[in-house]
């Protein structure tokens, strides 16, 4: 008989030790309650510090900050977000009026929402491919810095989950709890809306009607509401960010914009005028007509995709996302959390894993990297980071269309919904 070569165990002790997701998700908690506590967020002398500098956690505090002075959201003054996320804010610094305390506790509750990205990830790439796959996805997705840094930026990690939620349900075929978790979803940011397309794709007429009625309806009576109470300050708060000039997009080099998406003083939100006012120069190219040929490429999708098994879903709803995003105005780099999951569910190789942190790269070098050059510009790109600027957004955009073309191809795989071939 022969005998075990010394060491012999140590490989089956790693791959024990990799294959357990518990052991990843305490490692994937701590690391970011580690930071969190390490590099406390706080505000010195007007200007921010700690984990949460250069994103957006400031802004949220200064909006919700006028629930203490003027009263509620889309009541008393208008929110460029939806009411979910407005009033969720203001909640947070009800609880923690001082900014430390309110940005730790958002940090906290955002890494939450993203253990239940990691979580989703995992399930939706079991049902995909395998048990190791789906292990060695939520291992790759848990050191990912962007996921990481937009945890205590923005709150993207929210909407990703919403969508990754729905997701889930869709292909449990769990359909009317889809429908809730996409109406949850368009009440944090609109995005969620596009999985409604692939419930028509991927369901009987009779069936996508029901999760549609579902999300629809939940949205519609959330809106009336507070249209009843004051529409002068709900309808601003719908149409805010279609108003905005072209910022970091294709859009933007064309309409010689060259400066991040934000609107006016925090005043202005008490006017429901300003909500409407673009500050920037105007779109060369009109809105309607982006968007027009954005419905024509998700219509040519629509009747040409040929894949109907759970990956064809996810590769339908991650194409949905990315031309949402080309056809909008603007670009953030927080996006990349809601782009990050479908990359990684489509493309689940070397290749999907060394695309994501060349997208990376690109987007945090254009912010903050270049945008943190812009102080003496008022946060305007000019002079010698102009070149670098556009070939960035370029280069961005180029990787995205890329991307779209590659989901695309999945689509024109035929499989049906058990992954055989037709």
């Amino acid at each position: 008989m022969a005998k075990p070569k010394p060491g012999g165990q140590a490989p089956l002790q790693l791959h024990a030790l990799l294959s357990d997701f518990r052991l990843l998700l305490v490692l994937f908690v701590c690391l970011r309650v580690l930071l969190l506590l390490i590099y406390q967020p706080f505000i010195l002398q007007g200007v921010e510090r700690g984990i949460t500098a250069g994103g957006d956690f400031q802004t949220y505090f200064q909006i919700a900050s006028l629930s203490s002075k003027v009263g509620l959201p889309m009541r008393d003054w208008w929110s460029e977000f939806p009411p979910l996320w407005s009033y969720f804010s203001v909640l947070i610094y009800k609880l923690q009026p001082n900014y430390t305390g309110f940005a730790m506790l958002l940090g906290f509750i955002f890494m939450l929402f993203d253990v239940g990205n990691l979580v989703l990830i995992r399930k939706i790439a079991t049902q995909l491919y395998s048990e190791d796959t789906a292990q060695a996805l939520a291992w790759i997705y848990a050191v990912l810095l962007a996921p990481l840094v937009f945890v205590f930026w923005t709150f993207e990690v929210v909407v990703a989950f919403f969508m990754l939620l729905s997701l889930w349900w869709l292909l449990k075929e769990r359909d009317k709890l889809a429908g809730v978790g996409i109406a949850l979803g368009v009440l944090v940011k609109f995005t969620p809306i596009v999985i409604l397309g692939a419930i028509w794709r991927y369901r009987p007429v009779r069936k996508a009607i029901v999760p549609t009625i579902i999300m629809v309806g939940i949205v519609v009576i959330v809106y009336v509401f507070f249209f009843v109470q004051n529409a002068a300050m709900s309808v601003p708060s719908v149409t805010a960010q279609f108003s905005k000039a072209s910022y970091e997009t294709v859009w933007a080099l064309i309409d010689g914009n060259y400066k991040t998406g934000n609107f006016g003083p925090l005043d202005d939100r008490l006017d429901p005028a300003k909500a409407n006012i673009t500050l920037g120069n105007p779109a060369k190219i009109p809105s309607w007509l982006r968007l027009g040929v954005a419905v024509a490429i998700g219509v040519f999708v629509f009747m040409r995709t040929r894949r109907f098994d759970a990956k064809g879903l996810v590769a339908f709803v991650g194409i949905s996302v990315l031309v949402f995003f080309l056809q909008a105005q603007g670009w953030s780099p927080q996006w990349l959390v809601q782009i990050i999951p479908f990359i990684l569910l489509c493309f689940p190789t070397r290749d999907g894993v060394l695309l994501i942190v060349l997208l990376s790269l690109v987007t945090f070098t254009e912010y903050p990297f270049l945008f943190i050059r812009t102080g003496d510009t008022g946060g305007e790109i000019t002079g010698a980071l102009v070149t670098p600027f556009a070939a960035l957004v370029l280069a961005r955009t180029v990787m995205l269309v890329g991307i779209c073309v590659a989901q695309y191809r999945i689509l024109r795989q035929s499989r049906d919904r058990q992954g055989l071939v037709t």
